[in-house]
């Protein structure tokens, strides 16, 4: 059974959570961010849905602490992010766990190398106690076996499966997807699905899922908020979402586009 490293799981850490409040961010001269506000509570599974470029995996940065805005605040179990020094915010970091969109491994390293990068770095763990987490990592993402395969020998649901894997080793709070089904096939991103929500339940993390694919929204989620224009428009469960009144909302979970945004011309 994996523990989380560092930590005791207390009556108090049930109430942990994340919240967001007022966070603007801009780059060269656009606002992408225009005063968020949400809150994450502890356990429940979340996605952000928008259109690309909407600023959700700017938002997710965020969320981490790889990107501070420039107003606003985030704190995460308490704790202000915003304005941590770098050794505070280094020990919230390590609460969370993180999927690539592209997975992010590394190509010169194995499998195995991939997933004890960080447990080489900032833990005491000797190499046969890191070779254990490894195998129950990949156990938990039915990849063992794997361990001395590169990543070019993978296809795109395995490095996924790997990166999560990766994820999960330091033992993490909160795991954050960044579109954790992009460029797979539907029966392989579904796969990612079933993992996403198999590890909520058997890990007893908070889960923040960035994505524009309804499909795995609906089927991971407790609850789906939209980002339009910088800010959340919407909360709500899957079944709200999908009968949500809002124009703006209804049409970008339909897959509808603005008719407005076209002019038809005829000759």
């Amino acid at each position: 059974m994996l523990t989380r490293l560092g930590e005791q799981i207390t009556p108090e850490t049930l109430f942990k959570m994340i919240e967001v409040r007022g966070v603007h961010r801009s780059f060269n001269g656009k606002h992408v961010l225009r005063g968020v506000d949400m809150t994450i509570e502890t356990g429940e599974s979340i996605t952000i849905i928008g259109q690309s470029g909407c600023g959700k995996s700017v938002l997710l940065k965020h969320l981490v602490g790889l990107m501070v805005p420039e107003s606003g605040t985030i704190t995460v179990d308490g704790r202000d992010i915003t304005s941590a020094r770098r050794k505070e915010l280094y020990e919230i970091r390590m609460k969370f766990g993180v999927l690539f969109q592209g997975a992010a491994l590394f190509d010169s390293m194995t499998v195995e190398e991939n997933i004890s990068l960080g447990l080489r770095q900032h833990t005491a763990l000797g190499d046969a106690e890191i070779a254990n987490r490894v195998r129950e990592c990949l156990t938990l993402v039915n990849m063992d076996g794997t361990q001395k395969l590169k990543p070019a020998e993978l296809s795109g649901g395995m490095r996924k499966r790997v990166g999560l894997a990766r994820a999960i080793a330091m033992q993490p709070s909160y795991i954050l997807y960044d579109e954790p089904t992009t460029g797979l096939d539907p029966i392989t991103a579904d796969s990612i699905n079933d993992l996403i929500i198999h590890l909520n339940q058997k890990l007893s993390v908070t889960t923040v899922v960035v994505t524009h694919d309804m499909v795995s929204a609906y089927k991971v989620s407790d609850r789906i908020v939209m980002l339009h224009e910088g800010r959340i428009i919407f909360s709500g469960t899957p079944d709200e979402t999908k009968n949500a009144k809002t124009d703006i909302v209804r049409r970008f979970v339909n897959g509808e586009a603005d008719a407005q945004s076209y002019v038809i011309t005829s000759y």
